[in-house]
């Protein structure tokens, strides 16, 4: 149940960790690393059991601090130094030649071929320079023409110190695509007369973050793969309808294996052909911009394919050009490459790649993927992180990609002041959120991804009425103060293969036969639909600063996720989203995607992701009552499966009349309608659960509802809001 009210109090400083640190730091030290990060001493004032680890504050921040001055010293600065894809991989010239240029370090000899030479592989051979790179140009043909026209197929030949020939995809490559038929990659040429032109600008970063989750692939109800036109026409205007003001779009970045979700990436420069063009993609960008959504790219920088004749393992021949060597490099729980972050020009090559979406398809930020594992050596594998901070600090860190995360943050906000980046890091690290010049990671965001796992276990090895209202509580509000978290009950990773959406947990198999709503409610069904309303809400409203839903999801998309593999021979059953079920009205599908909705509407009228957190009153394990106060809403949960209850009296801080404005069991949302809306709400000076007044209010059974207050210098005053 939600109701509005007061605003919340303000959240409490950060918890100390759950074993008291044993690091001592002596005052000299402390003062050295205070003088060293201009506003460490604001951190520690938030959180001072982060002063043992002073010196490793400031020993992240000098090392990025020493980087960013190389970088200006040796390169011009950083703006110059993360356009490495103006000038490496292939360039047309003001006089129509080409130029070309790759970094192969272990190469003893770089050629370019391809159709414009009949692939004859030496004809073309690139000029050594110093640092392992090297350089061509191609002057124009007499008519002052390319040579490489747009659109044909090209390689990169590298012979190697061994002997080897060598047929690679550059590094920069902006187009990739494969033929029916073919198992590896082509390489194409993308240079187009008239590429498409951005007709609107970025919006303005919003005061709170909607996110929907978006795969282009998976977009159509069809058994195919969905092009970004479709999601473009299609699914846009419904991510718009439904109240959310941002995407996350995955699987952009191209990668071999469609299966892969994603996060095999083979060609870090290249725009997923798979789903159509270049220019398609930026249309998709373009058109989200012109509805006021902002766009952000599910970035894999944590890891690589291992491929190497359509990805940039052994690009030189080696397998230390853009990753460790040996076993160093070797992420073996995922089978990919991990990147060498303290080398040089895989900074420039990465952190160019950050730039380059952000300006060449005018994304508005990044979701980090598989921070974690960026984060620590042995890459949190198997590895249960207690919040005792000693887990966080030492020489388990791996401070090159601590680092790396800082520099492609700083790079980001300096480019765009309104991007925004999200960590997914599973560890909670301190300070990953905090700004860089306390000498935190400078994310705006991380994913609280306890919350999804919480729900999972809750409806796999608990009945609901045995559900512990303090432990949700607990798990929902659990973060680290001033360091913003995006909530969400679950995202694409519930919804794969081997595991199961919320909404196939609480009804499994009967979502098959008793979704019509010709039937009458069966008793799974009902309580499904209550719960997945309630959970989303609460979750919501209670867990973050952000909200995020993968796309199905806010109506209970049946079944799970599968992509084509040998596995399942093939097929694209599981591969789609069924958006049509939303539209049938003889379903219940539309009463979760109608209350998802107003849910969304009703945070963009009341803000309460961007207000403090929440002030939660009661969390009573008998009766199963949530209640908090947030952004000026009363919440009220009542999750007993069978208790109803009369004049149920509710803490709140504020006087004033309360109007119900969200009511979970409303018809429109598939409730049982027991709720009169034009029932005025009362509160009076009669402290409870340590809040100064109350109100009797009637949550009926397993509802969530949302009440408002209005109030002007102590006189009621009459408030009517629009009810959803």
């Amino acid at each position: 149940m939600a109701a509005a009210v007061a605003p919340a109090a303000p959240a409490a400083p950060a918890a100390p960790p759950a074993r008291a640190p044993q690091a001592k730091i002596s005052e000299a030290a402390l003062a050295a690393a205070l003088a060293d990060v201009p506003e460490l001493a604001r951190l520690l004032e938030m959180d001072p059991y982060l002063k043992p680890f002073a010196v490793e504050f400031q020993r992240r921040y000098k090392k990025f601090s020493e980087i960013l001055r190389n970088i200006g010293e040796n390169e011009g600065g950083i703006d110059k130094f993360s356009r490495g894809y103006e000038t490496f991989g292939i360039h047309r010239c003001a006089d129509g030649g080409l130029y070309c240029k790759e970094w192969a370090p272990g190469a003893e000899g770089v050629f370019l071929t391809g159709d414009f030479n009949g692939w004859n592989p030496f004809s073309y051979p690139y000029k050594k320079l110093d640092y392992g790179k090297w350089e061509l140009y191609i002057p124009p043909k007499l008519d002052k023409s390319v040579l490489v026209p747009h659109g044909s197929k090209v390689k990169v030949v590298i012979t190697s110190k061994s002997g080897e020939i060598l047929y690679r995809i550059s590094p920069w490559a902006k187009y990739v695509t494969r033929e029916v038929g073919n198992v590896n990659y082509d390489w194409i040429h993308w240079d187009p007369e008239y590429p498409y032109k951005f007709k609107h600008s970025r919006p303005k970063k919003p005061r709170s973050l909607r996110i929907y989750e978006s795969h282009v692939g998976i977009s159509s109800h069809e058994g195919k793969i969905a092009s970004y036109k479709h999601f473009t026409c299609n699914v846009l205007p419904r991510i718009k309808g439904l109240g959310y003001n941002c995407i996350q779009m995955m699987a952009i970045m191209e990668h071999a294996y469609y299966a892969s979700f994603g996060y095999q990436v083979t060609s870090f420069f290249a725009a997923s052909s798979r789903y159509g063009t270049p220019e398609d993609l930026k249309e998709l960008v373009d058109t989200a911009h012109s509805m006021g959504i902002i766009v952000l790219l599910d970035v894999v920088h944590s890891h690589a394919s291992k491929n190497s004749e359509d990805g940039l393992n052994m690009f030189d021949g080696t397998d230390s050009c853009f990753f460790h060597s040996g076993p160093r490099g070797t992420h073996n729980v995922w089978d990919s490459k991990l990147f060498a972050y303290s080398n040089w020009e895989v900074l420039r090559f990465l952190l160019s790649n950050i730039r380059w979406w952000l300006e060449e398809y005018c994304f508005d930020g990044f979701r980090f993927d598989g921070v974690t594992s960026m984060l620590y050596h042995d890459h949190g594998v198997g590895k249960s992180f207690s919040g005792d901070y000693s887990e966080y600090f030492g020489l388990h860190v791996d401070e090159d990609a601590l680092v790396y995360l800082m520099l492609a943050n700083h790079l980001v906000h300096t480019l765009y002041p309104d991007s925004i980046t999200i960590a997914e890091d599973v560890s909670g690290m301190p300070a990953l959120c905090s700004p860089i010049l306390q000498g935190g990671g400078g994310f705006d965001y991380r994913l609280a991804m306890a919350i999804p796992d919480k729900w999972i276990q809750l409806l796999k090895e608990y009945k609901d009425e045995d559900w512990n209202m303090g432990n949700i509580v607990y798990t929902l509000t659990n973060r680290r103060y001033l360091e913003k978290c995006i909530a969400y009950a679950e995202s694409h990773d519930q919804a794969l293969v081997g595991d199961k959406s919320l909404a196939f947990w609480l009804m499994d198999a009967e979502m098959y036969t008793n979704m019509s709503v010709l039937a009458p409610f069966t008793p799974v069904i009902d309580r499904g639909i209550q719960l997945h309303k309630m959970i989303r809400l609460i979750t919501h409203t209670l867990g973050g600063e952000g909200y995020l839903n993968f796309m199905g999801n806010e109506f209970g998309h049946p079944e799970w996720l599968d992509f084509p593999r040998k596995g399942n021979d093939e097929s694209y059953h599981y591969a789609r989203r069924q958006f049509h079920l939303t539209d049938d009205d003889l379903l219940r599908y539309k009463f979760l995607n109608n209350f998802d909705r107003d849910m969304n509407r009703l945070e963009e009228r009341c803000g309460w992701l961007s207000a403090p957190q929440a002030h939660v009153s009661e969390k009573h394990e008998g009766n199963k009552i949530i209640a908090f106060e947030r952004a000026g809403l009363l919440f009220i949960f009542n999750f007993h499966p069978s208790k109803s209850y009369t004049d149920y009296r509710v803490g709140t801080a504020l006087p004033g009349k309360f109007k119900i404005v969200l009511d979970s069991d409303a018809a429109e949302y598939g409730g049982h309608h027991r709720l009169d809306h034009n029932t005025d709400f009362f509160s009076e000076p009669f402290g409870h659960n340590g809040r100064p007044n109350s109100l009797l209010m009637c949550p009926s059974e397993s509802v969530g509802k949302a009440r408002q207050f209005d109030s002007e210098e102590n006189k009621f005053r009459e408030h009517k809001p629009s009810l959803f």
